[in-house]
């Protein structure tokens, strides 16, 4: 496939994930260490799996790993939610990962798409 460095979603996403382990960092209480964990997991995996992805020999295996990414952000998206409403992250952490959430969400659905509509017959199968 490509350099996943120049994809504009890897760089969206690894913004996220940067932003997602430094808010992190500054939770505390018992809480919160339960939380940060899954958190910062589910945040690294998604330019993870873009990056993986990209690695394949095939666009239906980046789909794929596109897929796995766009499945990571939302789990991102809900820590979130879950941090802020215990009252682990400042509101202004919250909207700020939130947009960045939702615009690699967007980035992800809309390569996904193109992807497919570049090869629909090789992806037929994988629907």
């Amino acid at each position: 496939m490509s350099d996943f460095k120049n994809l504009k979603v890897w760089k969206g996403s690894h913004e996220l994930a940067i932003t997602v382990v430094k808010t992190a960092t500054r939770m505390r209480g018992t809480t919160a260490g339960i939380i940060r964990g899954q958190w910062v997991r589910a945040a690294i995996s998604v330019p993870t799996n873009i990056a993986e992805g990209s690695g394949k020999q095939s666009d239906r295996d980046f789909i794929r790993f596109l897929r796995i990414a766009r499945g990571s952000a939302t789990e991102t998206e809900y820590h979130s939610i879950l941090a802020r409403d215990l009252g682990l992250i400042s509101e202004i952490d919250f909207q700020t990962i939130n947009l960045r959430t939702a615009a690699v969400g967007k980035m992800l659905s809309g390569l996904i798409k193109a992807l497919e509509a570049r090869s629909p017959q090789s992806l037929a199968s994988s629907v």
